[in-house]
């Protein structure tokens, strides 16, 4: 999508953050959830999936659209609101589109669109987090279908979840060549969720522990192939990488705005924090850092968007842009004294909110690793 276009989708998508979240937001932070009801209202507004294809009820754009309009969510302060958005428009609806039939397809995406349906992603147990081979959730094929039993944690979206992709193991004891994908209808007997989990940031996206219990999944569940589920999720891992990235670049701009705005106001030994050498040397790099991080981010943005983002790219991208926005919200608080921390200033909630950034979508450590190997053992 051309530079117009995008700007256009974003100036919407500010407009109807400003009127559907900003007056809402601290009530939905306090309760750790956001209401059912936003999805519907943002995709009725035509805010949710815009990515997907026309037939299916979006409106056909580029997949930087559905990026952009995170990275929107995370700038405003909104982090918990930008993770939902994420992980439904940014992961689940790629799944669906990328790896499902067209009946599953012609099923699920129209409701996702519209906000009917809403998806998470249940990859991560209690044991296997970056290690997916070590998932114990398992299908058993039985006549017309699999019986699914297992427990899945800190699943985003897991509270008002209406679709879960689930990992499960169909092949035993062949570790990730034994793996599939399963498109988990959590109206079906036997899906349970666990007690809403409280985080140290992104309060208002609901996040649960899913639990299956003889889960009797009809045969046509199956997303992909069977047992290239471990397959399925690598090829997915780049835009999610992206969207991670997307935010994290976002909620540093977004901070780093709030903090120079304070710095113009709030005065010390007898001059504005803006006047002082260190306060203006430390936004300088504050600067300089989110400038450079643009630079890399728009760059792979448009490979994004052309299907040509490369794993490695993405990996490099992902480590960059989260440890990038720790450093520099980090430093904005700094200049905010004893109120940054306090709940009342927003530059807190950047903080709480961005360290997610290194641990979730591949810890920073397995990024490292990743850019490793592509320099040394190719």
């Amino acid at each position: 999508m051309n530079k117009e276009d995008l700007s256009l989708f974003r100036d919407m998508a500010v407009r109807a953050f400003e009127q559907e979240v900003t007056p809402f937001f601290e009530e939905w932070e306090e309760a750790e959830i956001a209401p059912r009801e936003l999805w519907r209202t943002l995709g009725a507004a035509g805010l949710l999936c815009p990515d997907m294809p026309e037939q299916y009820g979006g409106a056909g754009t580029s997949p930087d659209v559905t990026v952009v309009i995170a990275e929107e969510l995370a700038r405003m302060g909104y982090g918990g609101i930008a993770t939902g958005y994420n992980v439904h428009c940014g992961v689940v609806t790629a799944y669906v589109h990328n790896l499902g039939t067209e009946e599953q397809k012609q099923y699920w995406l129209p409701k996702m669109v519209s906000g009917e349906a809403m998806g998470a992603i249940a990859m991560t147990e209690p044991g296997a987090g970056s290690d997916v081979q070590k998932i114990r959730t398992q299908a058993v094929k039985k006549d017309r279908g699999w019986i699914l039993n297992g427990s899945k944690t800190f699943i985003s979206n897991g509270c008002h979840a209406d679709l879960a992709v689930v990992a499960a193991v169909t092949d035993p004891g062949k570790g990730a060549k034994g793996i599939s994908l399963f498109l988990v209808d959590a109206s079906l007997p036997g899906f349970e969720r666990g007690k809403k989990i409280a985080k140290m940031g992104i309060h208002s996206s609901d996040t649960a522990e899913l639990f299956f219990s003889d889960v009797h999944l009809p045969e046509e569940a199956l997303l992909g192939e069977l047992n290239r589920g471990f397959m399925s999720l690598m090829s997915e891992l780049p835009r999610e990488r992206m969207t991670c990235a997307a935010q994290a670049l976002g909620a540093a701009e977004g901070a780093l705005e709030v903090t120079v705005n304070y710095v113009k106001e709030r005065e010390a030994f007898g001059k504005p924090l803006s006047k002082l050498q260190n306060t203006r040397f430390k936004l300088a790099d504050a600067k300089a850092q989110v400038v450079l991080h643009r630079t890399l981010y728009e760059k792979q943005l448009a490979a994004f968007a052309e299907g040509k983002l490369s794993a490695d790219d993405a990996a490099l991208l992902k480590l960059s842009t989260t440890e990038m926005s720790c450093r520099v919200i980090d430093d904005c608080l700094q200049m905010f004294g004893g109120y940054g921390y306090t709940a009342e200033y927003a530059i807190s909630r950047f903080y709480r909110d961005v360290r997610i950034g290194r641990i979730w979508g591949g810890t920073s450590e397995i990024m490292r690793e990743l850019v490793a190997r592509s320099l040394l053992d190719s």
